[in-house]
């Protein structure tokens, strides 16, 4: 593989960063120490932004994207690494901060990080990697071509010369840009496809300061936002005597329709907020679950705005034998990461640092600009290691907080929400409805497929990136959107994480209905799409047969023993392919998820412990939420506001997970996501296998019964 590069110095690889050396690094860092002792680096030479390297050889790499426990803070820097030749045990992985000049894509979201950075991080490595052969084939005058390079060293076998990366720094810096930089064929990775500890785990078991609730500096001050209470109303009057009066409280703030305390300690300062006698104005139209879940299922019954249509959808509805229909139900879902939301900002009259847990450094940059006035090289944006993100710190409402707040008081200040503000203060993933219909002809044929969607601020509701579409000749796709006050967004896997149990359900229906294997029903789809495509084909019909079949081989789908039900899924989203097979049994008349066996197709696996970390945990997450999780709302209000009242999965829940990857060569593709959307559907046709009972609205609950909806005098 080759890739051009332009006529400039090179090792600052400009035409793929964005040109310019590192200036500095954040304080914040983890690393692995060196296995074998080396003379002390006394000089570090910047080679372009990515990485750096010593004198005495060792390599500093540095980790552009947030890292939110996906663990791109090890695989990215892998990739550096390869390229490089430098054995991992020599290498020190810190956090860059933000960073426009020299990273782009530099955010954490749609697992993005390593498909979008895979060749810059190559070329990255590769570019250093050359001028450092470059430097020694000038040293020793040896052809290029006779050098090759091993474990942080130049070799030339030939003449039994040698000579490590720090000793060739100096010459490599006068070395000329080639027009071209071979990578490495996938096939020579030595790094990549490895099993390799996430360099921060020893500071993570031993409680090092890396989070954002970490973060102290000298003088910094702790701040807890009130917010309103229902979505939609506003701040009318404070009385904040009692508060003020409180020890440890400095400041009480209000912005916007918010009211903040501010004092020496968290502890203080949430006591503090509790004594704040704050009056509200209630919203004009408070709204509520029950109101959202009727006027959803009024508009199931209406057309909404096409999406995409296929063939005559109308007329082979008409002419079906059959026609089966069902509607799938979602509440709203809080993100409930492990640490909640927090943020530090200190903004001076010419100057903004602003440090902590965000999936999106820039819009926390373009946030303080847009309060301060500053100018972009004024506001420094360093990140924490995030305790979850889900999605959720890809917003910027807690940066808000703190900038505004230290804005008006020019003082270092550390905003905190509790579990409860965390909870009820949005943003939430949107309440989701679908119907479905399907044609069947005399021959249990699929001759046509209908998917309607309707959300609560939803966006993109309906998606066409997996069967039916492209494999059916009918095909429409419609939806509508409810305008809300309730603050909602990206949720993992936004939309797909509810789509994929509804359409995976409702797919296994129509194969039941039309009296085959929900397996082979799925097969026989693929083919025609492969064989015999319907408009715009999304998908790779051939990886998806690839990971269907694999996952049904490792778990030997349909030779269960009496007593295991079996129920299986595909998912097609951010690129990846993945399909699962659930196995569960009934005890006491309860189900109990035993076993879930996953095939994954995302090309080349970079660190196969971070991946299997990644799918097992998304994994849960569906589950767990189909199961359990619900938010509702009365009169504007959360009705759930910690753990006493909203149900996670727990231990004795979570079942065996099975991983296994389809080997490529092909460039890797999105993996914190992916997994999450078939596992619920997956669960949920193991069920009916079980009970014969289908689930369509959630959360199903151990103990519920299945949901039945009344559907234009049809039971769905």
């Amino acid at each position: 593989m080759n890739n051009k590069l332009n006529r400039r110095n090179f090792l600052k690889i400009s035409a793929l960063t964005g040109g310019g050396l590192v200036i500095g690094l954040p304080a914040l860092n983890s690393c692995t120490n060196p296995k074998e002792a080396r003379e002390a680096a006394t000089s570090w030479t910047d080679v372009n932004a990515f990485l750096k390297i010593a004198n005495n050889g060792e390599v500093t790499i540095k980790s552009p994207n947030p890292e939110i426990g996906q663990g791109v803070k090890t695989s990215m820097p892998m990739v550096v690494a390869e390229e490089l030749d430098i054995p991992w045990e020599m290498v020190t992985v810190v956090q860059a901060p933000l960073d426009l000049e020299n990273y782009k894509n530099q955010w954490a979201g749609g697992s993005q990080s390593i498909k979008r950075s895979w060749n810059v991080l190559r070329m990255a490595g590769a570019t250093a990697r050359f001028a450092l052969i470059s430097a020694a084939a000038n040293m020793w005058s040896v052809p290029v071509s006779e050098l090759v390079t091993e474990d942080g060293k130049v070799l030339h076998k030939a003449s039994n010369q040698s000579a490590h990366y720090g000793e060739l720094l100096e010459a490599a810096a006068s070395v000329e840009a080639p027009e071209e930089v071979k990578l490495k064929d996938p096939k020579d990775f030595k790094l990549i496809g490895t099993d390799v500890k996430n360099v921060e785990m020893a500071n993570i078991l031993t409680g090092k300061p890396l989070f954002g609730l970490d973060y102290k500096v000298d003088g910094m001050l702790y701040a807890r936002v009130i917010h309103p209470p229902a979505f939609g109303a506003t701040l009318a009057s404070v009385d904040d005597a009692a508060a003020k009066a409180m020890s440890g409280i400095a400041h009480v703030v209000k912005f916007g329709e918010k009211v903040a305390v501010v004092g020496k300690s968290s502890w203080e300062v949430i006591k503090a907020a509790n004594a704040l006698k704050v009056t509200w104005n209630n919203p004009p139209k408070p709204e509520s679950t029950e109101g959202h879940v009727a006027e959803m299922r009024r508009l199931l019954g209406k057309k909404g705005e096409v999406r995409r249509k296929d063939g005559n959808p109308e007329r082979a509805f008409r002419q079906a034998d059959k026609v089966i229909e069902a509607s799938y139900e979602a509440p709203f879902l809080p993100h409930n990461t492990l640490e909640p939301m927090n943020f530090f900002a200190h903004v001076t009259e010419n100057s903004a640092k602003l440090v902590g847990p965000t999936q999106t450094p820039e819009r926390a940059m373009r946030t303080a600009m847009s309060i301060t006035g500053l100018k972009e090289d004024q506001v420094t944006v360093e990140m924490t290691r995030m305790g979850g993100g889900f999605g959720r710190r890809l917003y910027a409402d807690f940066v808000t907080d703190a900038v505004e707040i230290s804005h008006q008081l020019k003082l270092p200040i550390k905003v905190i929400y509790t579990r409860e503000d965390d909870m009820t203060a949005g943003t939430y993933r949107p309440a989701f409805q679908y119907k479905f219909r399907a044609a069947l002809d005399k021959d249990g044929q699929l001759t046509a497929y209908h998917q309607r969607g309707v959300s609560v601020n939803g966006g993109h509701v309906t998606r066409d990136l997996n069967i039916p579409s492209g494999a059916v000749g009918n095909v429409l796709l419609d939806s509508h959107v409810i305008k809300s006050e309730i603050t909602t967004g990206a949720w993992r896997s936004p939309t797909h994480n509810f789509l994929g149990f509804a359409e995976q359900s409702f797919i296994d229906e129509v194969a039941h209905a039309a009296g085959k294997d929900p397996l082979q029903f799925r097969l026989d789809m693929l083919e025609n799409a492969k064989n015999n495509p319907v408009g715009e084909v999304k998908y790779d019909p051939e990886r998806c047969i690839g990971v269907l079949k694999l996952a049904a081989e490792k778990a030997a789908y349909g030779k269960a023993p009496a007593g295991v039900f079996q129920g299986v899924a595909l998912y097609f989203s951010h690129s990846t392919y993945v399909a699962q097979v659930a196995e569960l049994v009934m005890e006491e008349d309860k189900p109990k998820i035993k076993r879930i066996v996953t095939a994954v197709d995302c090309g080349i696996v970079v660190n196969p412990t971070g991946a299997i970390n990644q799918v097992q945990g998304s994994i849960l997450d569906g589950i767990g939420h189909t199961f359990f999780g619900a938010l509702s709302f009365k009169g504007g209000k959360p009705e759930q506001n910690n753990f006493n009242q909203y149900r996670l999965i727990r231990i004795p829940e979570v079942p065996n997970v099975e991983v296994h990857f389809v080997k490529n060569t092909l460039d890797p593709t999105g993996l914190g996501e992916p997994a999450l959307n078939p596992a619920p559907a997956a669960v949920g046709n193991a069920l009916f296998a079980a009970t014969g009972e289908r689930w369509r609205v959630t959360p199903l609950g151990a103990d519920k019964k299945p949901g039945v909806v009344e559907l234009e005098g049809r039971v769905g």
